[in-house]
């Protein structure tokens, strides 16, 4: 289970939860009935929209259905997030979600909805990496050391890019700012998609992103990573050093992502879905993908989930006063 983490000066750990293992599915797949949608509140191209895509075949023979993926971007995601607060409790309409999810309480002066109170929080399923990067025709930087000289060089100078304001996205280049000692201007974009295509594009100079949505762009060198703001070097691109290992030694910084449903769901609908997730992320296919993604995967309890939303609504509030973001 996630629990407090020690935010001694501005670090993020994200600890993942026990994993259970079930290699059955749960429900027959000879015969689907009905359709179960997952509302994702993030842009094609995003880490999350990319993690669900990867397990949508499993999860539609795990929950004995039609698997529909609806990206429903905007407002950092809040437009997502109220559709599903809207729904019908019946288990038919689900989201997988980052952790952008305990940030907004912190980062937004009102939100229509209560997180996590108008929603039931069914399972954190695993941690994905996060990486800086940047356009190579833009920042001559190849390292750490170089872009920080560069920044201080250029105080203000340069820009950096997000998927919204208040997103894990936006606080991880705030924090990895404050611990470098620099200053950049934040252009928020909505969703992980345009935000990547400008920083192909040079619109923008740099910006942090989830592995998963720039692994084609990196191998490719039409983006270059500075630095992974994970722990340890992911398996999944191990050509690239972390910060900590450049020097920064609190720039660490974990999305974990969760499945979680409307308020008011039924504990027999909880189960039902809890167990599917469980059998879906345990099929080879997926547990390949994953792997390749780089994603760590170990998946709580409903329970578990319900206690690290609260705790990780704190932690993030911490880190958001830490790092000087205003409320907008």
């Amino acid at each position: 289970m996630i629990s407090p983490q020690n935010l001694s000066r501005r670090s993020i750990v994200v600890a993942s939860a026990a994993a259970v293992a079930v290699t059955a599915w749960p429900f027959s797949a000879s015969a689907q009935s009905g359709t179960v949608r997952f509302i994702l509140p993030n842009a094609t191209g995003s880490g999350v929209d990319a993690i669900t895509r990867a397990a949508q075949p499993a999860l539609s023979r795990a929950l004995n259905a039609a698997v529909v993926v609806e990206n429903q971007p905007g407002a950092g995601g809040i437009v997502g997030l109220q559709t599903l607060a809207r729904s019908a409790p019946d288990g038919n309409t689900l989201s997988i979600v980052s952790n952008n999810v305990v940030i907004f309480p912190s980062v937004l002066k009102s939100l229509p909805f209560d997180m996590p109170g108008d929603f039931t929080p069914i399972a954190i399923i695993g941690a994905t990496p996060m990486v800086l990067v940047v356009n190579p025709a833009k920042v001559a930087a190849t390292n750490s050391k170089e872009f920080i000289a560069l920044l201080k060089s250029k105080p203000g100078a340069l820009n950096f890019a997000s998927g919204g304001n208040g997103t894990i996205l936006h606080l991880a280049t705030e924090l990895f700012l404050e611990e470098a000692g620099v200053t950049a201007k934040h252009i928020p974009y909505k969703g992980v998609g345009p935000m990547v295509t400008d920083l192909i594009g040079g619109q923008v100079e740099f910006g942090t992103v989830a592995l998963p949505s720039v692994q084609p762009h990196i191998k490719s060198g039409t983006l270059r990573a500075i630095g992974m703001l994970t722990a340890q070097r992911t398996p999944a691109a191990p050509g690239v050093p972390t910060f900590v290992e450049q020097g920064l030694p609190n720039l660490v910084v974990d999305a974990w992502f969760a499945v979680i449903g409307p308020k008011g769901m039924s504990a027999a609908n909880v189960k039902r879905v809890h167990e599917a997730v469980v059998a879906a992320f345990a099929d080879p296919v997926v547990k390949d993908a994953m792997a390749k993604q780089g994603n760590t995967i170990a998946i709580s309890t409903p329970e578990q989930a319900n206690a690290a939303f609260r705790s990780e609504l704190a932690k993030y509030a911490a880190l958001v006063r830490k790092a000087g973001i205003e409320p907008q």
